[in-house]
């Protein structure tokens, strides 16, 4: 029997380079190249010499000191002193600077070098982070070692000691070169011709390594290999809230992946490094004979059905030459980030200025033609190409879901079984059902699916399953092949009795779970994951290691609202109320202006009693969270409780009319009537609330009651 090979491990880059010449060039030029690189007369582009730049009152100036660089600015005590630039960072449009503060924490200075105008400017001109804010550039969310650097080395180890808070990181070459691609080549250095690389054969596979930095995503592993299955190291984020617009344009910074993996080009299987060089990683054409390899005729046999005359007065309605003639000013709008950096959205899509009617989204037509409407861009499609026929767009679906909507579940239900659609369309949509009733026959469908992120998305849905579905249903997924499929089996299982489970589902449930836990402990210097473990925690009966985790979160970051409200919440639970109280009103001392808190301020003073101080927290949230129908809700009962009637009503009313489904608002409002004595007003939301839920016997009864005039 063959001895099993040692794991392959990384080497000097400089091996690669010696045998492949040809690939080495290409990439010596490339911004992969220049990722990253210890500050040098030869590395560092922006003016050092004795330049200022002030922003918000502080004045910022950059120097040298023989070799070395240096800048003049306000350190984490707000006291302006002299901090030496330790590495560059990035080559262009923009390149920023990486300035070691002491605990091993690389710090990029907010203040970049515009490659193109050759000027100073902030990235965050409109932020007012003060020293000490975890938006400083010497703030915990602007560190490198957490944020950047990963995506900007080869080998990246981040090495965080939370009981120590402090990094030791190391890599193993100081940019992005060969092995971050083709993953560690010992084995193909001692044998070429049989040393395994990274497997980049497939489209899908080669999307997926790009995807490890080119993505929105959350760390599962604290050394990813590349090559090996995307999930079973990342998580990728899905079309959420704050990140996407509703249709599934770029909102916020999200990296190209999650866009393109929504494209018809991704279905087809065309890859990165169709229209990329694999080794500088520009276009390999310019302009519109890039997407011409395939949308022209005759077709290109790899992609045949792409065939097609497009680059014509006739498809694109704009003057051969033109800007608006180019396929990438319709199918690809760029945004920039970073003030300076447009990022095309690779999702190529198809404009629908149609939705930024009805949905408020972007579209490709309004970003040229700023000065006309939407409506008006729309017209002009409708004019050009007929009214087409097509399936209602997702992002009227997920559009619905976000404004709460109550026919949104049965729809995301719908859009998640839909096999034509985009996986992670699917995924966002399973992602949207948890919490709900909804969808059940297509989460667990789903759960069976062969796309992993489906798999995983279905398992995460399912946490507030009934345990008779969901032990059945998510124990086979403890056992699957793919990393981020166990852990969120084994996350919605963690709360049950693990009496339910027999002995080799156990061991199954008690590994996946221990790789859970591990995940999180890769980034426990952000407050998420810290998040994270304190609920499993919690809802495991672990409740000191709970309340140091949630207390490490908000030592994080004291802002960080999740952690706060659920810390709260995790106290009064357990009767703790001053402590719980405590919490909140800290958090409101900090952020008034958080509904959230406001709002969980209002349920625990209403708990104890104290309904005018009840009343008072729960006005706030109500303002605040306009939207929230629980917050009308609650406001309702605690007037209604301090005999405000009118105001009572009021708010009752308005948490019916954003909630109509909601059978506890509609009960309370008849409740509410009938002890007004307004019968009639009573009858009817109890008639309504019967129509809502016909088996409801609690709504029976009123109604029965209600006619019988009693």
């Amino acid at each position: 029997m063959a001895a099993p090979q040692p794991e392959a491990h990384y080497v000097a880059n400089t091996q690669c380079l010696g045998c492949h010449a040809p690939q080495a060039a290409g990439w010596a030029g490339s911004h992969h190249a220049q990722a990253m690189a210890p500050a040098t007369a030869d590395t560092v582009r922006g003016d050092f010499g004795d330049k200022q730049f002030r922003h918000r009152g502080v004045t910022t100036r950059f120097f040298r000191r023989g070799d070395k660089f240096f800048v003049h600015t306000d350190g984490p005590d707000g006291k302006l002193a002299d901090f030496e630039i330790k590495y560059s960072f990035g080559h262009e449009p923009l390149q920023q600077y990486l300035i070691d503060i002491g605990d091993g924490r690389l710090q990029p200075l907010q203040i970049a070098w515009n490659t193109q105008t050759r000027q100073w400017f902030h990235l965050l001109p409109q932020e007012k982070a003060p020293p000490g804010d975890v938006l400083h550039w010497t703030g915990r969310y602007q560190t490198a070692n957490t944020m950047c650097v990963a995506c900007h080395t080869t080998g990246f180890d981040k090495r965080y000691d939370a009981a120590a808070d402090r990094f030791d990181s190391r890599w193993h070459e100081v940019n992005v070169s060969c092995q971050s691609c083709h993953g560690p080549g010992s084995r193909h250095v001692q044998a070429p011709a049989r040393g395994q690389l990274a497997d980049l054969k497939t489209p899908h596979k080669q999307v997926e390594v790009c995807a490890a930095c080119h993505s929105r995503r959350s760390e599962l592993s604290a050394l990813p290999v590349p090559g090996q299955p995307h999930l079973d190291h990342y998580l990728p984020s899905l079309l959420r809230e704050g990140l996407y617009h509703a249709d599934g344009q770029q909102l916020d910074e999200v990296f190209v992946v999650g866009s393109y993996r929504q494209s018809k080009m991704y279905r087809m299987g065309v890859s990165c490094t169709n229209c990329h060089d694999p080794h500088s990683a520009k276009p390999r054409l310019q302009g519109n004979a890039l997407c011409l390899q395939c949308h022209q005729a005759p077709a290109n046999p790899a992609f045949p059905s792409a065939a097609g005359a497009y680059d014509t007065p006739q498809h694109h309605h704009h003057a051969a030459g033109s800007p608006g003639a180019q396929c990438t000013a319709c199918h690809m709008p760029a945004k920039n980030y970073m003030v300076v950096q447009p990022r095309p959205d690779h999702s190529l899509r198809i404009p629908r200025p149609d939705l930024s009617v009805t949905l408020g989204t972007p579209n490709a037509c309004n970003q040229c033609h700023a000065d006309k409407s939407a409506q008006w861009a729309a017209d002009a499609v409708t004019r050009w190409y007929g009214t087409p026929k097509r399936p209602p767009h997702y992002g009227e679906v997920l559009a619905a879901a976000r404004a709460g909507a109550p026919q949104a579940p049965q729809a995301l239900a719908a859009l998640a079984a839909d096999a034509a659609q985009p996986g992670i369309v699917r995924a966002t949509a399973l992602d949207m059902l948890r919490g709900s009733a909804a969808g059940l026959d297509a989460r667990i469908a789903a759960t069976r699916d062969t796309d992993a992120e489906l798999r995983a998305a279905a398992a995460a849905s399912l946490e507030d399953a009934e345990p008779s579905l969901r032990v059945p249903t998510l124990a086979p997924l403890l056992r699957d092949p793919v990393r981020a499929v166990r852990i969120a089996a084994a996350r919605s299982l963690a709360p049950l009795p693990h009496e339910q489970f027999d002995t080799a589902t156990r061991q199954a449930f008690d590994a996946a779970l221990a790789e859970y836990v591990a995940a999180q402990k890769v980034a426990l210097d952000m407050p998420g994951p810290n998040l994270n473990l304190a609920v499993l925690y919690s809802r495991t009966g672990r409740d000191a290691e709970a309340e140091a985790a949630y207390r490490a979160a908000l030592k994080i970051d004291p802002d960080f609202t999740p952690a706060r409200a659920n810390l709260a919440q995790f106290y009064a639970e357990r009767g703790r109320l001053p402590e719980a109280e405590k919490v909140l009103r800290e958090g409101l001392q900090r952020q008034p202006g958080i509904g959230e808190l406001q709002y969980s301020l209002g349920l625990l003073l209403a708990e104890q009693q104290r309904l005018p101080e009840a009343a008072q927290a729960l006005e706030q949230a109500a303002r605040l969270l306009p939207q929230r129908a629980r917050a009308q809700y609650n406001l309702g009962l605690a007037r209604q409780q301090l005999g405000q009637a009118k105001a009572a009503e009021a708010a009752l009313q308005k948490a019916r009319q954003l909630a109509p489904a909601d059978p506890a608002i509609a009960y309370a409002l008849a409740v509410f009537y009938a002890q007004q004595g307004r019968r009639a007003d009573a009858l009817r939301v109890a008639e309504a609330l019967q129509q809502l839920q016909p088996g409801n016997p609690q709504a029976a009864q009123l109604l029965q009651r209600l006619r019988a005039g009693s």
